[in-house]
């Protein structure tokens, strides 16, 4: 298969699909324009810059250089998970830092060393692939998180009546966990079922596009979501089945104002 390329000429004519949309939402009164402006402003500099950064970390491939971008990828994932839940206790915070930490950082490692073989700090491997697991990992958590506390705010009244009837608070924070972690692996999941028939994924359609066999390209893609998904579950359950825990103490009262 032959490589594709792109001039410039002809990426910059992509930007004519954000005029209609612009268009679109002009003529309905979406009032949602100067956002798409700057989502798409934001992110063709930041994936400009990360792909100079990019290719000088390929051409000068160094562990210090691999460790320091994936770390960076870690501390803005959770940072951004973080800033959208800022009312969480302290420990509930470490509860989701560490559970995104520890479960990105241990799929990264298996697969680069175990289901690739390639050296552990490959960044040819360990970026993109750290990119795509703390990207996703990061959204489900958000989705977990939010799902969590509404549930907790909306029916504070019965769970406040349920502790009054003797039920401890592990019996009753539990369920509102499950359902939250079950609500936020949909998306990840009902991406999984669609794929190869509604829609080829990006990461395989990248590489198709690149002259990737599809048979190969095919192998890396299922190989990849299954570890983003192991990654997903890991780190909503670490998160928010520790988190939940400090949320009473011993006295079994249960501490709901800061969620």
């Amino acid at each position: 298969m032959n490589h594709v390329s792109m001039n410039l000429l002809n990426f910059s004519l992509v930007y004519l699909l954000l005029l209609v949309v612009l268009y679109v939402m002009k003529k309905n009164h979406i009032r949602q324009s100067r956002l798409l402006l700057i989502a798409s402003i934001r992110m063709t500099l930041q994936l400009i810059i990360a792909g100079w950064v990019l290719t000088y970390i390929f051409g000068h491939p160094s562990p210090i250089f691999t460790v320091l971008y994936v770390a960076a990828m870690v501390l803005f994932a959770i940072h951004r998970v973080l800033s959208k839940n800022p009312n969480l206790n302290q420990r509930f915070k470490w509860a989701i830092a560490l559970a995104m930490m520890f479960s990105g950082l241990s799929i990264i490692a298996f697969f680069v060393v175990v289901v690739t073989n390639q050296q552990l700090f490959n960044p040819q491997y360990v970026i993109p692939l750290g990119g795509m697991i703390m990207g996703n990992s990061m959204t489900a958590l958000n989705l977990g998180i939010k799902t969590f506390r509404e549930s907790l705010r909306s029916e504070r009244d019965k769970i406040t009546s349920l502790l009054n009837f003797g039920a401890t608070p592990e019996r009753i924070l539990l369920p509102y966990v499950n359902q939250a972690v079950e609500t936020a692996l949909l998306p990840t999941l009902n991406s999984m079922l669609g794929m190869g028939i509604i829609a080829l994924p990006g990461m395989m359609t990248g590489q198709i596009l690149s002259g990737t066999l599809p048979s190969t390209a095919v192998l890396y893609q299922i190989a990849i979501m299954i570890a983003i998904c192991t990654a997903v579950s890991l780190s909503l359950f670490a998160a928010l089945y520790f988190g939940h825990r400090t949320l009473y103490n011993r006295r079994y009262q249960i501490d709901l104002s800061a969620v």
